[in-house]
């Protein structure tokens, strides 16, 4: 992941890059996960992909035997076609946005 830093001819303003292309957007959504929540309870599967950014808390991506770890303005992108859950893992309320991806071809 890339750090925060200054982008020439701004002022007071630093940025991150969270992701780079990653296919066509579907549609996005915000979720706001209570303490010990996500789901689904059982991992699943579809077509697109999901594009997770955490942008306050930390959630758990179980992606299959794996466990993924997102915290504040973190990003990952979870394949559609491998099982997978999302859990809050923060001792309060975890913000994530989530943003369906279609992969072109």
């Amino acid at each position: 992941m890339s750090e925060f830093t200054t982008i020439p001819n701004h002022v007071k303003f630093k940025a991150k890059k969270l992701f780079g292309e990653v296919g066509r957007i579907i549609d996005g959504s915000i979720a706001y996960i209570d303490l010990e929540g996500g789901g689904p309870v059982e991992q699943h599967t579809h077509e697109h992909d999901h594009l997770f950014i955490v942008t306050q808390g930390a959630a758990k991506i179980l992606l299959g035997d794996e466990e993924i770890v997102l915290k504040k303005d973190e990003a990952f992108l979870v394949k559609g076609s491998i099982p997978h859950a999302t859990w809050n893992i923060s001792d309060g309320e975890t913000v994530m946005i989530g943003i369906s991806v279609k992969q072109e071809k």
